[in-house]
């Protein structure tokens, strides 16, 4: 089984080819946590402030099961 890995905003543009529709699956292994799956697409954990496991807050410490679904959201600015 594998993960389902959404980014969202300035993320996407990280991973040449991204689809935002379809997400990226990563394979599964025992002991997988979410900075793991970070570091493995290039993403930096001071990229990304939200992080919803299954629709609930995580962190880089997370483990992760399969089927999972993780979303990663960068900070965003505004005003």
């Amino acid at each position: 089984m594998s993960i389902l890995v959404k980014l969202s905003a300035s993320l996407r543009n990280r991973l040449p080819g991204y689809d935002p529709h379809a997400g990226l699956e990563v394979a599964h292994r025992p002991g997988l946590t979410v900075g793991q799956v970070m570091a493995e697409l290039g993403l930096a954990p001071e990229e990304v402030k939200i992080i919803l496991v299954n629709g609930v807050s995580g962190d880089t410490d997370t483990a992760l099961a399969p089927g999972d679904r993780l979303a990663l959201f960068p900070a965003v600015g505004g005003g």
